[in-house]
């Protein structure tokens, strides 16, 4: 009896623990290549695309790649500087400080930084057609 009551005690537990912890919702910034207007605090421009290296979908490669890009910071509306990151695995917690020190307060839990389109085998992608994607923890 003893043995039956701590099987399902064991069973209750196990159950219990490996319940999927609440899903947090993230949501999304995107930065483009223009400049808003009259917009007050800071503001973040995608400037250019220096280089892409990323590896392409449809290939296989040695090498995942990597994005720089030239990130222009405005506050209101006025340009203060313009600063180069390169997106890869090995920056990308920098790459998160840099951001958020210039998002509001509710969007510096950053979980991901994105740059799309991303580049497929064959297809070129139109210079302004790139765009910068922050995901952060609502």
């Amino acid at each position: 009896m003893k043995k039956s009551i701590l099987f399902l005690f064991m069973i209750i537990s196990i159950v219990a623990l490996a319940q999927s912890p609440k899903s947090e919702k993230v949501k999304y910034v995107t930065i483009k290549q223009k400049v808003c207007p009259n917009q007050k605090g800071f503001q973040l421009v995608l400037k250019a695309i220096e280089n892409d290296s990323r590896c392409p979908e449809g290939v296989t490669c040695i090498w995942a790649g990597e994005v720089s890009v030239v990130v222009s910071l405005y506050k209101e509306s006025k340009w203060i500087e313009d600063t180069t990151l390169v997106f890869s695995m090995k920056n990308e917690e920098d790459n998160k400080k840099w951001f958020s020190k210039y998002l509001s307060e509710k969007q510096k839990n950053i979980k991901s930084l994105r740059i799309i389109p991303y580049p497929k085998e064959g297809i070129p992608i139109d210079p302004k057609a790139y765009q910068l994607n922050i995901g952060y923890y609502k």
